[in-house]
């Protein structure tokens, strides 16, 4: 199915307050589903710190969709790969939608602007980590130019059984020898560098 695009919806930076609102779109997927491996939902306020010293950093983009009524419906963010130095031009991506706003091309637009902001920060590749099964998550990641690369079988227990975890990846440049260090976010994208971290 194709996903058509939503006009009433907008994407901006995630702020702290959108906390009990990612939470909440969060939770079904750790209480029901192997789609990611944490087995305790957290809190709001673990929530809104995480999302505060994402923004306060400035290395990764953290983005919010929102619809008409300024509802949360979806977000997508990247994080740190690994902490040894060589890995810092690469990054980890996730993503999670509304169930109730699916099919509507909210995960293309998130995704879409997600990359590009980090291609234009100067990473060179993206990761995305799928707790299995998950055929939605995997044929979204393909969509979306990305390639399944490899498993880690058996790699968590949760709901009574082992889960594999696959790896997928995605190319975002290919500078000629050493890369610049990566931009921070506001340098790329002026929602950031005009969207206060506390509004």
């Amino acid at each position: 199915m194709t996903e058509t695009a939503d006009p009433d919806v907008r994407l901006r930076p995630a702020r702290p307050d959108d906390a009990a609102a990612v939470r909440d779109i969060y939770a079904p997927y750790v209480r029901e589903t192997p789609t990611t491996f944490r087995t305790e939902v957290p809190s709001v306020e673990h929530v809104a710190d995480e999302i505060r010293e994402k923004r306060a950093a400035e290395k990764y983009p953290w983005y919010a969709a929102v619809d008409a009524d300024s509802t949360l419906v979806g977000y997508a963010y990247a994080s740190q790969l690994r902490g040894r130095s060589a890995y810092r031009w690469v990054v980890e991506t996730s993503i999670y939608v509304d169930p109730d706003a699916q099919r509507d091309g909210i995960g293309t637009r998130l995704y879409d602007r997600l990359l590009e902001t980090l291609r234009e920060q100067g990473y060179c590749g993206a990761y995305a980590a799928l707790g299995m099964p998950n055929p939605e998550s995997e044929a979204f990641h393909e969509r979306h130019g990305f390639e399944r690369i490899g498993a880690f079988p058996a790699a968590g227990y949760k709901l009574g059984g082992w889960h594999d975890v696959v790896w997928y990846h995605r190319r975002l440049r290919n500078p000629d020898g050493e890369p610049a260090e990566p931009r921070p976010v506001s340098a790329v994208d002026d929602a950031f560098a005009d969207f206060a971290l506390d509004e």
